[in-house]
């Protein structure tokens, strides 16, 4: 059986010191193989409550069980699917899609793709739309979010229609809200709502433009849109990632004019930016609010925030001034819940032992069965040495790299690999990858075979790698680790018998790409098409 299939992706407040008191803490006592623990273990929660890359998350809540799906850009598979039963314990049940709907995916278009998804339940079914800036508006659906979901629908062909959001109103009518991206549209600070038909899958009109930010609210976007008594509401964030604000719109009109009002903003915190999220009410009446907060290297991490409704206006995190705008909070009371809890989080390390890829990998665009095997030798993670494209001068445009994302500020993460059978010309090895990016890879030269530290700065740029440190190496098998301290700095290393790592090459500083956080992960890479290309085999991949 090949590495990929169908049947593959079946689918309140406190100061900062305190946080670092609570991660100092809970570091002590982290289970075995825990990289990040947000509950900790008396009922009460830390944020991040995921410590990983999940932008723009929307999260939905069917009977005693939530799920949250966020933005994958180009990666695949796309569009991730985690679940929890108390909004603080998270782990990935699946996919939305296997590949992106167009071939112009099967390469690399970094920032392009799935862009905030939305996910909703409705009339026995899961249902996610998602914009992709350059294509438009698609709508798949599924009767079980683990999968599988229908092939997506392409609802409207459009340039810079993002973040669109369903509502199904109380006499049966569906509305979509979307945002406009100024890169392809020429404008932004908008939010348009339309009529779609009853099966969501096409437009019924033009759209109103029921909002515009202006300099009050500027790049607003991300829209989330909810009804509560006899209100319609908009979620918004605006302002910019990095530096912005939550707000929330309200009418009695579907179509407007609707009032707004920021209800979170960084305040004295060192939350940046509290940015675009989502609403969920629980089985016990409580609503909260998640969010993501930019994070560098990191990516875009989620916060969990408790939630209040005042003169039918949400009140989100801490308000302890009293004002209609609150402050996110760094530590509280989880949220009650009477099903069963498991203290979890999202998986990491992957033993191969299985006849498909752990959940937590992604490939740079859409895959081909011929990058590599899980079966060739049971056990082991077979990649097959893929030749760069023409006229690419790094990585950057390598479609067949096995990634995934920061799982925690600190971590390391090992690989055996045997590159036994290889041919001249190939590499593989183990990357810490992003505009800059760096690894340590086995490469074979005519007869001569070279363990070798490498960085590209500005690989989006096109800038050609440099070879840091050279040394050559004995055939078998090698442990080949990356070590990630808390500012996101990497040290490379590499063991004969995985007891004693010799560092290799200098530090490395991780850094974000445009839209999501660095990424670590495997490859095997061939000089050029003319080169019989050969394999290398990774007996496992852990993160501790």
């Amino acid at each position: 059986m090949l590495l990929y299939n169908a049947a593959m992706f079946p689918f309140i407040r406190r100061q900062w010191f305190l946080l670092l008191l609570l991660v100092a803490a809970a570091s002590a006592v982290l289970p075995a193989g825990m990289l990040w623990r947000a509950d900790n273990g008396d009922g009460t929660y830390r944020n991040p409550v995921l410590f990983a890359d999940y932008s723009d998350p929307d999260v939905i809540r069917v009977g005693p069980d939530y799920y949250l799906i966020s933005s994958s850009f180009q990666c695949t598979p796309g569009i991730p699917v985690l679940h929890s039963t108390d909004l603080v314990n998270w782990r990935i049940i699946g996919h939305v899609l296997p590949r992106l709907p167009s071939d112009r995916y099967n390469l690399p278009r970094h920032g392009e793709g799935c862009w905030a998804p939305s996910l909703r339940y409705h009339a026995g079914r899961f249902w996610v739309y998602f914009g992709d800036p350059d294509l438009g508006i698609y709508m798949t659906t599924a009767t079980d979010p683990r999968g599988p979901w229908e092939p997506p629908v392409l609802v409207v062909a459009a340039k810079g229609w993002i973040d669109p959001c369903p509502l199904w109103d109380d006499d049966g009518s569906l509305y979509l809200v979307h945002a406009w991206a100024k890169s392809r549209a020429g404008f932004n600070s908008v939010l348009t709502v339309n009529r779609l038909s009853t099966d969501g899958r096409r437009l019924l009109d033009q759209g109103v433009n029921v909002f515009v930010g202006g300099d009050r609210q500027p790049t607003i976007e991300g829209p989330k849109f909810y009804k509560r008594n006899g209100f319609y509401y908009i979620f918004a964030p605006a302002g910019g990632v990095s530096t912005g604000w939550q707000s929330v719109l309200r009418s009695r009109n579907i179509l407007g004019p609707y009032e707004d009002r920021i209800v979170l903003r960084q305040g004295k915190t060192e939350i940046n930016g509290p940015h675009q999220g989502a609403w969920i009410e629980t089985a016990e009446n409580e609503s909260w609010f998640l969010h993501f907060q930019q994070r560098g290297a990191y990516g875009r991490v989620i916060h969990l925030q408790p939630m209040i409704w005042r003169d039918d206006w949400p009140v989100i995190g801490d308000n302890q001034r009293g004002t209609g705008s609150g402050e996110p909070v760094l530590t509280g009371r989880k949220p009650h819940s009477s099903a069963s809890q498991i203290v979890e989080e999202p998986q990491t390390s992957d033993e191969f032992n299985a006849p498909e890829l752990g959940l937590q990998w992604q490939w740079e665009a859409n895959p081909s069965p011929h990058w590599g095997s899980l079966t060739a030798k049971p056990g082991r993670l077979r990649l097959f040495a893929v030749p760069l494209s023409a006229p690419a001068t790094n990585l950057w445009s390598a479609p067949n790299l096995l990634l995934q994302k920061f799982p925690a500020p600190k971590f390391t993460a090992t690989t055996l690999m045997d590159f036994s059978t290889v041919r001249s010309g190939d590499k593989a090895g183990l990357l810490v990858m992003g505009p800059d990016y760096a690894y340590l890879a086995i490469t074979q030269e005519g007869t001569t075979r070279r363990l070798i530290q490498v960085v590209a700065y500005d690989a989006d740029k096109g800038a050609v790698e440099r070879v840091e440190t050279s040394l050559p190496v004995p055939p078998g098998p090698l442990y080949l680790r990356v070590s990630v301290e808390s500012d996101a700095a990497c040290q490379f290393s590499f063991s004969r018998d995985g007891q004693t790592f010799v560092p290799l090459g200098g530090r490395f500083m991780a850094r974000p790409e445009l839209w999501s956080g660095a990424k670590i992960g495997l490859f095997t890479m061939a000089k050029s098409p003319k080169h019989r290309p050969g394999y290398a085999d990774f007996d496992w991949f852990r993160v501790e």
